[in-house]
């Protein structure tokens, strides 16, 4: 649920009870755009169940719905702007505050970037009424060009806890049932703290963002169980996503050179990086000034390819942190024990290596196979799958609404065991 603290606008569930009225009435393609709209805009599970299954009997053909789903709603440029200070409430009554800086010239026929900023100084209690999230205030965060979010942490929800890989994104998804976002120029910065956070998302829940910068952080502190969870940090998990880091010589807290062990992990891994050690430089950011032109450059030039042909994971878990963009990791060998798993697409043969993994699940999306055409998938050098493969309806609402993204979206899914080795 998203409450607001000091704007009011129509509720989403008001707005999607009159978009339904409005749809019972209208016919044809003004119909079904309706109904696209409040699927898209749809809050909470009732609401999300009620459009989705109004789409599906009314617009049951997977590619007509597939192109309409792409398309995205009708944004109206009639939306808040502005410094917005706005909360959301998780299942378990936990308040999430965070604020959004929306530029004052919002067009909402332009898609626009959004960068998420992570604060420091998370061991300490939940922000009082009307305290900045960021301390050093916003002015200078605003952009007219991006829309940018910064949310809460506190000693209950450091940025790598559970309860806020929920809630980063989503919060994202909140912010895109209103605003035009580019959902391939979602970027993640952190300071200190921050910093050491934007690592976490970028190690462990990646499919969302384009880059991730994290200032004067140290992704050593995600191993630490003094910082209250402990994480296996594989640098193979950073492949297809770059990161501009920036450390201080000097800084008494995480100084570059305790940050460059992890460095030369990512150079052996041929991870994508930018590491900038500021000379004599302290734990602050007075080095942004003059940083600034590279960083922007480096957000620039760095967009999320939705659907890459290889991607890759290792994870320890399955029941969170199993998946990069079309590949979920469902089933290992031994919980709590990694898995890896690297795939590779070549038009309609998908490749796969699988290491201590006993299941796992591709997403296949329309532009990338054909689907009128078989779909051969090979596990460590065996045929699994050489078929048609038949789309849904069902899946694409399905994972359009878990990821609220118009670049990347479903119409089939296979679930795969891995084949045994003979002993």
């Amino acid at each position: 649920m998203i409450c607001l603290m000091r704007i009011t606008i129509l509720p989403i569930l008001l707005a999607s009870s009159l978009l339904l009225t409005q749809c019972q009435s209208a016919v044809g393609s003004d119909a079904e755009q309706i109904l696209v709209d409040q699927f898209w805009r749809a809050d909470g599970e009732r609401v999300q169940q009620q459009s989705t299954a109004q789409l599906l009997k009314s617009a049951p053909d997977v590619a007509a719905l597939y192109e309409r789903l792409k398309v995205g709603p009708g944004y109206s440029s009639d939306v808040p702007t502005g410094q917005l200070e706005l909360s959301r409430t998780a299942p378990d009554g936990t308040v999430f505050p965070y604020v959004v800086l929306v530029p004052e010239d919002y067009d909402s026929s332009r898609a626009y970037p959004v960068e998420f900023n992570l604060h420091g100084g998370v061991n300490r209690p939940p922000m009082a009424p009307g305290e900045p999230l960021w301390r050093q205030g916003y002015d200078g965060l605003r952009d007219s060009g991006r829309i940018v979010v910064v949310p809460a942490a506190w000693d209950e929800a450091f940025w790598w806890f559970d309860n806020q890989a929920d809630n980063v994104p989503a919060i994202l998804r909140s912010i895109k049932q209103t605003y035009n976002v580019d959902d391939n120029r979602v970027y993640l910065t952190g300071v200190s703290d921050g910093g050491t956070g934007s690592y976490f998302f970028a190690f462990m829940q990646p499919t969302e963002w384009a880059a991730f910068l994290p200032y004067i952080g140290n992704p050593g502190v995600l191993q630490n169980p003094a910082g209250q969870a402990s994480y296996p940090l594989s640098f193979d998990n950073l492949a297809g996503k770059a990161l501009y880091i920036v450390n201080g010589e000097n800084d008494p807290l995480y100084p570059a050179r305790a940050v460059q062990r992890y460095i030369d992990y990512m150079a052996r891994a041929n991870v994508e990086h930018v590491f900038k050690v500021i000379p004599n430089g302290g734990h602050n950011t007075a080095w942004m000034p003059e940083e600034r032109p590279e960083i922007e450059a480096f957000k620039r030039t760095h967009v999320r390819d939705p659907l890459p042909e290889r991607v890759q994971w290792a994870t320890n878990r399955t029941d969170r942190y199993n998946r990069n963009h079309w590949l979920l990791i469902d089933e290992l060998d031994k919980e709590g024990e990694p898995g890896r798993v690297i795939v590779r697409r070549e038009g309609n043969q998908i490749r796969v290596n699988a290491y201590y993994v006993n299941a796992f699940t591709l997403l296949l999306n329309p532009e990338e196979i054909d689907f009128s055409l078989p779909v051969t998938i090979i596990i460590n050098d065996d045929v699994v799958h050489d078929g048609l493969v038949a789309e849904s309806a069902d899946t694409l609402l399905k994972w359009a609404a878990r990821d609220r993204d118009r670049s990347m979206l479903f119409t089939a899914e296979l679930t795969l065991r891995v084949p045994l080795t003979p002993q």
